[in-house]
């Protein structure tokens, strides 16, 4: 039997998305049921910038239905202010307000930036160590120096993923390091403004490799998650049903989704 495939976008709480995605009036309070209409996860962008209170998550676990799954970011603080380093205070806030997600708690990301080079590796993998048991980890990176068969041995030995993104100054990878493959669709932030309303980036061909790529994992028995963000096309709920339709995956959107490249229909 195949492992699971989910795709979800990077966050939902986008006021653009209200008549692309969502209908036409809906409010903010009711992004998340809404968006779990149409998906089955979804990354937590929100969690990299604060972390939230428990009266937040608790609202999250409401609005979700049942199997629905949170792919949190850990927080900045931990990652990019203090580096991985006397940051034991903000990790256990974290982790306790996740796991009141129960069930609903998928994989957790820890995103770095292009300063964090691999000679910083051994506070990567002594953070790892510390993480609590029982939950799945991955690790992005975004310094070509990171892709070498030791950083490869060392997430294997702490069964934790390495983050495949379609980032452009990044190589796009096709290595499974655990049980579980996290890949993130970004592209490159300059080439989208902000205005997500509809799909500006022609992506075909990135998207028909990503499917093959994803198929192949699958067929190895491994669970695969994918997650899109609006800067890698414009419109991240398209590129989902994009991806969803070439692996033959039910897409049930609430609303019809706008064609690639129409702009968004004039205000009235």
């Amino acid at each position: 039997m195949g492992g699971a495939i989910h795709i979800g976008t990077s966050g939902w709480s986008y006021a653009d998305w209200v008549g692309p995605f969502y209908a036409a009036g809906t409010q903010p309070g009711r992004y998340l049921a809404e968006y779990a209409r149409s998906f089955s996860i979804v990354e937590v962008d929100s969690t990299f910038y604060r972390i939230p209170t428990e009266r937040m998550v608790d609202g999250w676990d409401r609005a979700a239905p049942p199997g629905f799954r949170f792919a949190p970011k850990f927080p900045q603080a931990i990652t990019h202010e203090k580096r991985l380093q006397g940051c034991e205070g903000e990790r256990d806030l974290f982790m306790s307000r996740m796991e009141r997600l129960g069930g609903k708690l998928g994989p957790l990301v820890l995103q770095f930036d292009y300063t964090f080079r691999y000679d910083e590796h051994h506070l990567l993998e002594a953070f790892l160590m510390a993480l609590p048991p029982g939950r799945r980890y991955a690790v992005e990176v975004r310094h070509r120096g990171w892709l070498r068969e030791e950083f490869h041995a060392m997430l294997e030995r702490r069964a934790a993923a390495l983050v495949l993104h379609d980032l452009h100054y990044m190589p796009k990878l096709d290595r499974a390091t655990t049980d579980f493959v996290f890949i993130r669709l970004l592209g490159k932030r300059s080439l989208v403004p902000d205005d997500f309303t509809h799909v500006r980036i022609d992506r075909t061909k990135e998207l028909d490799e990503w499917a093959e790529k994803i198929r192949a994992f699958a067929a190895r028995g491994l669970e695969v998650f994918v997650f899109a963000n609006n800067r890698y096309q414009g419109h991240a709920p398209a590129t989902c049903r994009a991806l969803a339709e070439r692996l033959d995956l039910p897409v049930s959107p609430p609303i019809a989704a706008p064609s690639l490249f129409d702009p968004p229909p004039p205000a009235q």
